[in-house]
């Protein structure tokens, strides 16, 4: 007995099993090396030999696939994300994805998973959070866009090996709906350009349909983006939605920093478009060309009438003093065309929608589209499809019924009484 307890030395780096004088078996398992250049070597004990073998080999295969966590105190889910979203996201993507982060951490992902321990967190609990979620009247678009923020956090902690394995990565994602895509029909996007052609700035509404830019990067759009001559434009920038912090010496009481009456601004007003996909060239239709060489007139008189009340920034499409529209007034004109169009209430987004649909309905590649709307994945393509391939079928139906349709007339004395069953072209 007195040689079991005796610990063999083992060779530099190699796994080591004794019996201690606590009666326990304990083993030490050399996994890589620590951030100060020592050796990090792990120690486990268990009861007998055989369990803490089975540990050690544990680690062994953890230390080969590269999945052993770093040592110290083990993050919670609420430490992780709150880490991530302060110090690591901001340092990758542009505000306008800062923002969708931020709601989707402190909103959801906090409240509903910020007490599980980071390295015992499962997908069961991930799924059950989910199902949770759209029980208390989340979209289907929410939830998976929390997945989405949730997974690239994780992902980002089994990089930097304070995970082994990202458990969002097996949790089943949230469905969408079919739902989520609602494109506007020909005749509705004809009634929404008559109805715009009557108020100024109207090509900005011609620009969303047709061309399917994100409000931000209409907003920033300025001349020196646009060639007449050439028949096309550049997508460099995007306007971001407001951020406020509070700049009250004493406190004012309000909750949301955006109701402080000394609030700061925290994020600029215009920044350029960080992803390869988001920045892009996008070809003019050449009525929609027209249409902005008429608004660029338009806009040099509403400058000669503001005089030293203009603000000279450039945009395509500001407001009546040169400044760029906020996010809020922009789409309030938006809803307020809808009314007058008698087009169905919808999203400002769902402009984007039609424009990509139409594109994917006359059969423009793929790879194509994802370009021409700053789709960064094949998967964004993915859902239209469906939407694509009912109103292919409905395009279908209504040539059927134009070519097929009998007429209602008796047919020519000279044919065979087949012809009144194909309607004549013109």
């Amino acid at each position: 007995m007195a040689e079991d307890k005796k610990r063999t030395r083992q060779p530099n780096g190699r796994s080591s099993i004794y019996l201690g004088n606590d009666g326990k078996w304990h083993g030490r398992v050399t996994v890589g090396v620590r951030d100060d250049g020592t050796p990090d070597r792990r120690h486990v004990e268990r009861k007998t030999k055989t369990e803490v073998a089975d540990a050690v080999r544990e680690l062994e295969k953890q230390r080969d696939t590269k999945t052993v966590k770093k040592p110290g105190k083990a993050w919670t889910v609420k430490g992780w994300l709150t880490h991530w979203v302060e110090n690591v996201a901001p340092l990758a993507v542009n505000d306008n994805t800062m923002v969708g982060y931020g709601v989707a951490v402190r909103k959801h992902l906090i409240p509903g998973l910020g007490a599980h321990r980071l390295d015992r967190l499962k997908p069961e609990h991930i799924e059950a959070f989910y199902a949770k979620m759209q029980a208390n009247g989340s979209r289907p678009a929410t939830a998976h866009q929390v997945h989405r923020t949730f997974r690239t956090a994780l992902n980002e902690a089994v990089r930097r090996g304070h995970l082994g394995k990202n458990p969002v990565q097996l949790a089943k994602a949230p469905k969408t709906g079919e739902y989520e895509v609602e494109p506007y029909s020909v005749q509705e996007v004809q009634r929404l350009l008559k109805a715009a052609d009557q108020h100024r700035n109207s090509a900005r509404w011609a620009v969303a349909l047709a061309l399917g830019l994100r409000q931000g990067e209409v907003l920033g759009l300025k001349w020196d983006d646009v060639d007449l001559e050439g028949g096309f434009l550049v997508v460099r920038r995007s306007r971001h939605r407001p951020q406020y912090a509070h700049g009250c010496a004493e406190p004012c009481g309000r909750k949301a920093a955006g109701y402080c009456p000394q609030r700061r601004r925290t994020n600029p007003e215009l920044s350029t478009t960080k992803s390869r996909a988001g920045r892009r060239a996008v070809g003019l239709p050449e009525q929609l060309v027209d249409l902005l060489r008429g608004h660029l007139k338009a806009q040099e008189g509403e400058r000669a009438a503001a005089g030293k009340h203009w603000e000279e920034n450039y945009l395509v499409f500001p407001d009546e003093h040169g400044r760029s529209p906020s996010h809020r007034r922009d789409w309030a004109e938006w809803k307020a065309l809808l009314t007058e169009a008698k087009v169905r209430d919808g999203r400002l987004h769902d402009a984007r929608h039609t424009a990509a649909t139409v594109l994917l309905i006359l059969g423009v590649p793929e790879r194509a589209v994802m370009g021409l709307m700053g789709w960064s994945t094949t998967a964004m393509a993915a859902r239209y499809q469906h939407m694509v391939d009912a109103v292919r079928t409905d395009i279908a139906k209504q040539v059927d019924d134009l070519i097929w349709k009998p007429e209602t007339g008796r047919p020519d004395d000279d044919d065979d009484g087949t012809a009144g069953k194909l309607v004549r072209a013109g």
